[in-house]
């Protein structure tokens, strides 16, 4: 476990790498590895922040023998780039890890045996993914940012996501308001955790049914299309699919804009979803998968690169860098990745998808009956 504290650098720099959605199986891809490694090389950043669904938990691979020893056989092959290149990262868990029968809590104590693990000041000792990771001076005496780890929590008995719950958003509050009294003023942060906040469908557009490049929501959203705004788009921002939000709104965005401290939220789940854009003065910025073992956004599987400036901590910077700008390698299963490309992201999509070959199906069969039925 890494044990030092994390400073910026002498010319008042701090690089942050977000890595969502590896969504591994026990048989990593090597692709997933590559870009990993390839980025770390290319980019050497500070820190490495995962946000969520390290496992693809619903696969039944993890379960056959002992799920502990698959985990983490698995998660230390996730984090060998970081481990090899002395690395330090952090974690906070999505809606998947948990189902591989190994829970969050025992995942965190795996992650604590590797080296190069950045733990911190857990909320609790069941609620290991969600945490604080201060960033200091160069000297290690003054903390000039700060960095919040939340899990997101997972899902419901009926499928629901489930959002940050009050106890999170309070703990969230008292660490915040704990920095207050230490440092004399609110510290500028940013947060991480899997699940996007509702918020997210206020910064892109509902279009009619039908509108070129629209994306079909569900859920609170059902029967409602979405397109990103130009602006977005120009910026090199995509959204293949709609936000999958929790059902519920707890309130989370509002604690996290109240005093100003919050400048970034960094999201993943939806694989293929990439942008930035700004409601209330915080950034809402999701970033592509970057696993090759489910469905992504082809070449530009990628991790998102945070950089920040003791000089000016009023903005976060970020951009994303991509498999396809790290190396001209061919994808190393393109028959899996056709298909990964091409299935359905959502359970959602799913059921239209059956509901719509059913309807097809009825359809055939009714005019196959009215046939026979004026043939006689």
């Amino acid at each position: 476990m890494y044990d030092k504290k994390l400073t910026f650098s002498k010319d008042g720099k701090f690089k942050i790498m977000q890595i969502a959605d590896v969504q591994e199986s026990t048989c990593v891809s090597s692709d997933t590895i590559k870009l990993i490694s390839l980025a770390v090389r290319e980019e050497k950043p500070d820190l490495v922040v995962f946000t969520g669904d390290q496992l693809y938990g619903l696969l039944p691979f993890f379960r056959m023998g002992n799920p502990y020893v698959n985990v983490k056989q698995t998660l230390s092959d996730i984090v060998s780039p970081l481990e090899f290149n002395n690395i330090p990262f952090a974690v906070t868990f999505g809606n998947h890890d948990c189902q591989t029968g190994v829970s969050n809590k025992e995942q965190a104590d795996i992650y604590t045996s590797f080296s190069q693990y950045v733990g911190g000041n857990y909320r609790n000792e069941d609620d290991k993914g969600t945490y604080t990771i201060p960033l200091y001076s160069e000297d290690g005496k003054e903390i000039l940012f700060n960095l919040y780890l939340i899990d997101s929590n997972g899902q419901s008995i009926t499928g629901e996501y489930l959002p940050v719950s009050e106890e999170q958003i309070e703990w969230y509050k008292k660490e915040r308001d704990a920095l207050f009294e230490k440092t004399g003023k609110y510290v500028p942060s940013v947060v991480f955790q899997h699940i996007p906040v509702p918020e997210f469908f206020d910064v892109i557009k509902k279009v009619d049914r039908g509108t070129k490049g629209s994306v079909e929501a569900f859920r609170t959203h059902k029967n409602e299309f979405y397109t990103l705004p130009e602006d977005i788009i120009i910026n090199g921002g995509f959204m293949y699919e709609s936000p999958a939000i929790p059902d519920k709104n707890s309130g989370e965005f509002d604690a996290l804009k109240d005093k100003g401290d919050v400048l970034a939220i960094f999201v993943g789940h939806d694989h293929i979803n990439s942008f930035t854009a700004t409601l209330d003065g915080i950034d809402l910025v999701y970033t592509q998968g970057t696993g090759f073992n489910v469905y992504g956004p082809g070449r530009n599987r990628g991790v998102r690169i945070i950089e920040l400036d003791k000089n000016d901590l009023t903005k976060v910077t970020s951009r994303t860098v991509t498999f396809g700008s790290l190396t001209n390698d061919k994808i190393s299963a393109p028959v899996k990745e056709f298909v990964l490309t091409h299935i359905p992201s959502s359970m959602e999509q799913v059921k239209r998808i059956a509901a719509v070959g059913i309807g097809a199906v009825c359809t055939l069969a009714l005019g196959a009956a009215v046939y026979k039925k004026l043939k006689k």
